[in-house]
């Protein structure tokens, strides 16, 4: 009888751009799983009926992301018992999407620097929930004023950040000109008290022409230098060497000479 069967333990919801799994164990062994999302004020809804597996994806009976869910993991054998017999249940911890999903990795679509100004344009993630014409929402479009991105930003082999915000998908931000930069884009959420920051997008770094100095640094520029005063000392004190030879072995020739005639 379902008396005797084990609940479900450990019960987690993972939630990127509100595409939300719900995550359990164990593995079940001669019964099923039984899914029941339960709203503060919708009516329950059923997923992943009869399972064997210790997921669910259940991003489509929480479509209303403001509303607080609470999932019943029903454990239940695989013929049907008394209707009277209530199943044994395991609940998960509340969960508001609006508040809690994770906010993926911002796309950049377009950098460049050009002089003294770096531009930067990307595009914010996309959810599963649609639009009455098909196309995709965004993270945008479902947060709207509450959400901001944030541009960090450094010179290239400098660990100093610097930061601005944006409520729009693009950035104009002042730089040095013969410099390059790196930087990424992240989403954050200021209301919020847990996962503020969304993922951060990939690290790009422009690239603007730079001189020997600025890409090497002064070591290289010190053993130029060096290499130059050596080449310079080289080319002044070899012919005076070379002169001195000649002179002393013209002499040596002489004076051989000289006593040869002696002789």
């Amino acid at each position: 009888g379902y008396e005797e069967l084990p609940t479900a333990v450990n019960i987690t919801w993972s939630s990127i751009n509100f595409k939300t799994i719900l995550h359990w164990q164990p593995k079940p062994s001669g019964y099923f799983y039984t899914v029941e999302i339960h709203g503060r004020t919708s009516d329950i809804k059923r997923k992943c009926i009869l399972t064997t597996e210790t997921e669910c994806d259940v991003t489509d009976v929480l479509r209303n992301v403001n509303e607080t869910y609470t999932a019943h993991i029903l454990s239940v054998l695989p013929i049907e018992m008394d209707n009277f017999e209530e199943p044994p249940f395991a609940v998960s911890e509340k969960f508001i999407p609006y508040s809690q999903t994770i906010i993926g990795k911002p796309e950049i679509k377009d950098y460049s620097q050009n002089g003294s100004k770096l531009n930067v344009v990307f595009r914010d993630p996309f959810t599963p929930y649609l639009f009455p014409n098909g196309s995709f929402q965004s993270i945008q479009d479902i947060f709207q004023h509450d959400l901001e991105y944030k541009l960090y930003y450094w010179k290239d082999r400098s660990s100093g950040k610097k930061d601005v915000t944006t409520k729009s998908r693009k950035f104009e931000v002042s730089v040095d000109s013969d410099k390059n930069y790196c930087f990424y884009v992240q989403a954050v959420i200021p209301f919020r008290r847990e996962n503020r920051n969304g993922q951060e997008s990939t690290v790009f770094c422009t690239s603007v022409e730079r001189s020997i100095l600025d890409e090497y640094g002064t070591e290289v520029f010190i053993i130029i230098a060096v290499i130059a005063v050596a080449v310079i000392t080289l080319a002044i004190v070899l012919p005076v060497v070379v002169c001195k030879r000649k002179k002393a072995k013209k002499t040596r020739a002489v004076r051989e000479k000289e006593l040869l005639n002696g002789v």
